[in-house]
């Protein structure tokens, strides 16, 4: 696959059961009602079927249209069915590196707001801080929809770039889109007992922002 996929996707690791890339910003997991545009599910079907593979390649999670960085197909529906066990027992650690507005009062700590009734907990801690935003490393300890943006705007630092959960007039900063990308992610290989850490560098647009 890395070399069919020269070119259009980076390749972050690929063995006989797994493949991970670096997802760009702007680009869907999976193909979503209403939304326009390909997505990373549908560029990687049509390679799988230009080479001819027997297999077909499926996500064991998701990232949000704008979050770029590491994300993790299956090669196959039983082994598909074998990582997101990992995902839902929580033996799977994810790390992310998020921009945002303000100081936090505290440079590391935890968040624990419930979200949608159910119990969530989101650990942070502060790499630097900008004149007008912060950059920070999160891990999200439980896998809640848009955890990370709901805690940090629950605590009065939504991340830069935020339209969804907060309002843009209300930040002076200006990104062309959410600055937040998932930059690692660990698990023990349920096939071959080796622990695995699969990293996705800040790209570039980040880079440029964080200056």
């Amino acid at each position: 696959m890395r070399e069919i996929l020269h070119n259009k996707l980076p390749v972050i690791y690929e063995d006989e059961n797994l493949l991970a890339l670096d997802k760009p910003a702007g680009l869907l997991t999976i193909p979503a009602p209403g939304k326009a545009g390909r997505s990373l599910q549908e560029i990687l079907d049509a390679a799988v079927k230009e080479a001819g593979l027997p297999y077909r390649l499926h996500p064991c999670h998701r990232l949000d249209e704008e979050t770029s960085g590491v994300v993790l197909f299956a090669k196959g529906k039983s082994r598909q069915k074998r990582m997101m066990e990992l995902f839902r027992h929580r033996d799977m650690e994810k790390v992310y590196i998020a921009y945002v507005q303000g100081c936090p009062r505290k440079k590391e700590g935890s968040f624990t707001r419930s979200l949608e009734g159910l119990a969530a907990r989101t650990d942070y801690r502060v790499l630097e801080q900008k004149e007008l935003f912060a950059v920070v490393e999160t891990r999200p300890l439980t896998g809640r929809k848009n955890q990370i943006r709901l805690h940090f705007k629950a605590a009065g630092h939504p991340l830069v770039g935020e339209t969804r959960f907060a309002f843009r007039r209300d930040s002076t900063l200006r990104a062309r889109r959410l600055m937040l990308h998932a930059v690692e992610l660990s698990f023990v290989d349920p096939w071959t007992g080796e622990a695995r850490t699969l990293r996705a560098p800040l790209p570039a647009d980040m880079l440029k922002f964080r200056g």
